[in-house]
């Protein structure tokens, strides 16, 4: 039977004590994190445990060794490179990336095609790495007709500094030229009255430029001095006749012809498109010169692969892909500025350059902070675009840890190195990281 009260009514049932529902909220709770808690450990966990035993193991993994594989972080030369080169990409890759973003994102406020600028903006950042290693890879091929910056860099050189069309021209037997200077002078004084031969081999057919056409024998003129300048080759074995222009010859057209008098020169001229050309009287008595200028190597434009610039090169690679990704942000907490403030600094007049400066950027300055940050975290681990943009020739001069720990720990069978620069990375990385958690948690406060 159920007790009774006085009252004679049955009293009410215990309802469960609070202690055992919130132990059954945290086994659900446990039970619904142990698949993520599994994963962690075995991903993340494990591995940094074994990374860190290893990393004081010698290369069999046999015998401890102590600190003798992180002494070799500052002893090995292509350790110390990567670590220069960690320095230069932390300071330059996300400052370059966090400004472009910013400066992309107040700009495109102000524009009716904005939001299809900031779209082609951002699609680099659906590239994988790999694909924008191979893009940039070709961008910055040596060769203009193959690499767009060289393409672009040798078009503005040569806007202003043509290059020469005859780089391998040179006088042949029997010519009335020698060397000067790197380029050529006639062995005698010319007269007025006087056609010159000046007879170069040397340039192949295919190279020849486009004006240039059929070669003339000029025809001497009273008071003046005339000559010629083409190309004393006829193919077919005893065809041709030197020093003397035949029909299949061409002439060098666009060469410039100096008369050089005392080391002076009194008087100059360009060959026509058949390589005839006139000098006035102020020639006579003077040495024809054909300067080296006519001899220049054509620009090649920029190494930007080689030893000098292929750092500053592959960060360009990563910015044209992180740009776009710091723009976003950039401009969803710009959305979210107040607009009184700027009114506000305008009407007090302010410009725009003050707007920008003492209004925008530091209300934005939590963003750009966020921004800043994980960009440094993402540099740090930078690896793709080292592998695969330098040359061979030059992929040592680009090394960044990541890389390094790459080949220490595959290339050359040195596990133990790889892991002391792996636990070096992540040396590299909490400060960072904590940083970034720390000014979450202010900003959750507020």
């Amino acid at each position: 039977m159920k007790p009774v009260t006085a009252s004679g009514a049955a009293p009410a049932p215990e309802a469960p004590t609070r202690k055992s529902v919130t132990g059954t909220r945290r086994t659900v709770a446990a039970l619904f994190l142990l698949p993520a808690l599994v994963l962690l450990g075995a991903l993340v966990v494990y591995p940094i445990g074994y990374s860190l035993i290893r990393s004081f193991l010698d290369r069999p993994g046999d015998s401890f060794t102590g600190f003798d594989n992180y002494q070799a972080l500052f002893t090995d030369d292509a350790i110390r490179t990567a670590l220069k080169n960690n320095i230069v990409w932390v300071v330059v890759a996300p400052a370059v990336s966090t400004a472009l973003g910013l400066i992309f994102a107040v700009l495109t406020e102000r524009v009716r095609w904005g939001t299809a600028f900031k779209l082609v903006v951002f699609m680099p950042m659906a590239i994988s790495m790999l694909a924008a290693g191979i893009i940039f890879r070709l961008v910055y091929d040596q060769d203009p007709g193959k690499g767009v910056a060289n393409a672009v860099w040798v078009g503005v050189h040569d806007t202003f500094a043509e290059s020469s069309a005859f780089p391998k021209a040179h006088p042949g037997r029997r010519s009335p030229l020698t060397p000067d200077r790197g380029g050529f002078l006639t062995t005698a004084t010319v007269h007025t009255g006087q056609s010159v031969p000046l007879p170069l081999v040397g340039v192949a057919p295919d190279k020849m430029p486009k004006s240039a056409k059929r070669a003339v024998q000029a025809k001497p003129e009273p008071g003046k001095i005339t000559g010629t300048a083409w190309q004393d080759f006829t193919r077919g074995k005893g065809v041709g006749r030197l020093g003397v222009v035949d029909p299949s010859e061409q002439g060098y057209a666009g060469m410039r012809i100096e008369a050089v008098r005392d080391g002076r020169v009194v008087a100059s001229t360009k060959a026509a498109a058949d390589g005839t050309f006139t000098l006035p009287a102020a020639a006579d008595g003077a040495r024809l010169r054909l300067p080296a200028s006519n001899f220049r190597e054509p620009y090649n434009g920029v190494d930007w692969l080689g030893p000098a610039l292929v750092t500053p090169s592959v960060i360009g690679a990563y910015v044209w892909m992180w740009a776009g990704f710091a723009m976003v942000l950039i401009a969803a907490g710009l959305a979210g500025v107040p607009r009184e403030l700027l009114e506000a600094a305008r009407v007090d007049g302010a410009n725009e350059w003050q707007v920008f400066r003492r209004v925008t950027v530091p209300l934005l300055a939590p963003v750009l902070a966020v921004v800043a940050v994980t960009l440094m975290i993402n540099v740090l681990k930078i690896f793709d675009l080292i592998f695969i943009i330098p040359p061979g020739s030059s992929q040592g001069d680009a090394n960044v840890l990541a890389l390094e720990l790459y080949r220490k720990g595959f290339s050359e069978d040195q596990p133990g190195i790889a892991s002391a620069i792996a636990v070096f990375l992540l040396l590299l990385v909490i400060p960072v990281m904590l940083f970034n958690i720390r000014r979450l948690r202010r900003e959750v406060r507020r």
